[in-house]
């Protein structure tokens, strides 16, 4: 049977290619297991929505960018933690914005960890390697 059946999926909400590259070859390097969800802005995220209401697997963990465009990550952050089944998937903040009032009000609306990317690939892939460790190892789930 396929090892990657019965992992849950990662859905990276991620606007800048540049950085979704390097979030994917982050993961790759990492040998995560995990099929991978992209959304190119909020909307396309806020699409997944259907999906899992009809039943589609819902994500281990979402990483969540706050600057994108049509909806920006806040937005996206805020439907998903009301909505009454899908606010217990674990959102990782994961952008640019170091900004205290992004990191509070992320935090407010239910975010789960707020994390500041690094630029360099290096210090991106121990950024990854916390992420796999916290939500592979660490994280209790309600199965």
């Amino acid at each position: 049977m396929n090892k990657r059946s019965h992992q849950q999926p990662i859905l990276i909400v991620e606007d800048n290619p540049v950085d979704l590259d390097l979030t994917l070859r982050a993961f790759k390097s990492q040998k995560l297991d995990n099929p991978i969800l992209t959304a190119r802005d909020g909307e396309e995220a806020l699409n997944f929505i259907e999906k899992w209401e009809k039943g589609e697997p819902r994500p281990a963990v979402i990483l969540l960018d706050l600057k994108m465009p049509k909806v920006n990550g806040l937005e996206v952050l805020k439907e998903l933690k009301t909505h009454p089944r899908l606010k217990t998937i674990p959102i990782v903040v994961l952008t640019t914005s170091s900004e205290s009032t992004d990191v509070r009000d992320a935090y407010q609306l239910g975010a789960n960890s707020y994390i500041v990317k690094p630029v360099d690939f290096e210090k991106f892939l121990d950024v990854a390697k916390q992420i796999e460790l916290y939500w592979r190892v660490l994280n209790k789930v309600d199965e």
